[in-house]
């Protein structure tokens, strides 16, 4: 069989898999076990179980290798524009003040967002980047906590990149940020910051954060934004001196005043913030798909044919949405996905085939861009004794341009959730086929 075939049999033996393999993956006691290594891991187990019972789906999902490949691939390919100087002048003319502030460290935890479509000749397309992507190390974890549920998944179980597990990964990830900023000097203390971190669905994450820290000798606090003060020249949460902060807002340019003592540090560099403003401009305001999938500007930036064909081919078509395209982009709403430019986690997004005209006059008075439709792969589970169909994206969790984890989310509805009994943060069993 040559190689071209192979692949072709490998992205059909995924889809059958999602099809058929309907067992159940997770072994909830493992889970249990991996999560209780920390302490109040017990805790950790039963805030799960009680507030957030579809964090996690009780199955894996199907990957072919030729697809894994391909999507690093695009990351490469966009880590390449994002270095350049006209990518950069246009990304930060529409960005905020705050984040023509460019601190050495890049940002922990980008998240590149695929879908593969019906078709998976299609390939994967990225949907969107976020900089703040949560998720990692409960994907860690719960990639660790699979069983071989029938001949397919004994075949091959994730949970391990190479010689090094997702946790060393990202360890490193946080000291090589504090190096990029401070050199040699010594890391002391690490906040973990979020607006009223204990309602924020993955708290628990938080808390598992605070402990790999802790393991590393670096201690380690989780607060609200409005705990910190800037003063003499550093953080400070009460009487400890922050070093640096593990940002998980989603006020991305630090405009609310209760991050005003947040904001003031790093723009004084007297503390170090990953991710930060910059970050978020460089690669997650949506409108810069726009840019990414715009072939003459690409090619006037001279930017090379293989990398123009990675972005045109593996990102969908996005257009800022105008007013004075009205009556074209209602005509077209069907094939069309609306996400607000600086949004994050499907909030204010519409697929257009459900829109209704009060809200496409909301979405044309807003800032707003509007991406061809992708629809999203599915899995087949049995939830309940009944057969339901999941849809799927896939996250890649990135470093300085390199994939960490690749996980996947399954849900029902409109826009992805972790409201769908089944669903939640699946892991992604790569099947070895093309490379």
């Amino acid at each position: 069989m040559n190689a071209e075939a192979a692949t072709e049999d490998c992205f059909v033996l995924a889809e059958r898999l999602n099809a058929d393999c309907q067992c159940l993956s997770l072994d909830r006691e493992a889970l249990s076990r991996e999560l209780g290594h920390a302490p109040d891991g017990d805790a950790l187990s039963a805030m799960i179980a009680a507030d957030r019972p579809h964090l996690f789906a009780g199955s894996m999902v199907f990957v072919s290798g030729e697809h894994i490949g391909r999507m690093a691939d695009i990351v490469a390919a966009i880590e390449r524009v994002a270095a350049t100087p006209a990518y950069l002048e246009l990304v930060l003319a529409h960005a905020p003040a705050v984040a023509r502030h460019r601190p050495r460290a890049r940002g922990v935890f980008l998240g590149y967002d695929f879908h593969l479509g019906p078709d998976h000749l299609g390939g994967p397309q990225l949907i969107e980047i976020n900089t703040n992507a949560g998720g990692a190390l409960l994907n860690a974890l719960l990639a660790r906590a699979q069983q071989a549920c029938c001949d397919a998944v004994r075949a091959r179980l994730p949970g391990s990149l190479g010689e090094d597990p997702p946790e060393h990964l990202f360890m490193a990830m946080f000291l090589a940020e504090w190096r990029a900023e401070r050199g040699e000097a010594r890391l002391s203390t690490i906040a973990i910051v979020d607006t009223e971190p204990r309602e924020q669905y993955l708290y628990p994450e938080f808390v598992l954060f605070a402990r790999l820290f802790e393991r590393h000798g670096i201690a380690a606090l989780i607060c609200d934004p409005r705990d910190l003060a800037w003063r003499d020249g550093a953080l400070w949460a009460g009487e400890r001196r922050i070093d640096l902060v593990y940002n998980r807002l989603t006020d991305f340019a630090l405009e609310q005043p209760a991050n005003a003592a947040l904001r003031a540090a790093y723009l004084a560099g007297d503390a170090v913030v990953t991710p930060h403003p910059h970050a978020h401009a460089r690669y997650a305001d949506k409108r810069n798909l726009v840019a990414l999938t715009d072939p003459a500007l690409l090619q006037r930036w001279g930017i090379d044919a293989e990398t123009r064909e990675l972005l045109l081919s593996g990102i969908p078509r996005t257009e800022s949405v105008s007013r004075a395209d009205a009556d074209d982009l209602w005509a077209r709403r069907r094939q069309l996905f609306f996400k607000p430019a600086a949004g994050y986690g499907s909030k204010a997004a519409y697929r257009g085939d459900k829109l209704t005209r009060r809200v496409f006059e909301e979405i044309l008075s807003g800032e707003y861009v509007a991406q061809a439709l992708v629809p999203p792969s599915s899995r087949r589970l049995t939830v309940a004794g009944e057969s339901v169909m999941m849809k799927i994206d896939l996250r890649n969790y990135v470093y300085d341009g390199g994939v960490q984890l690749v996980t996947a989310r399954l849900w029902q509805g409109q826009t992805t959730n972790f409201r769908t009994p089944g669903g939640g943060f699946a892991p992604v069993l790569a099947l070895p086929c093309g490379r």
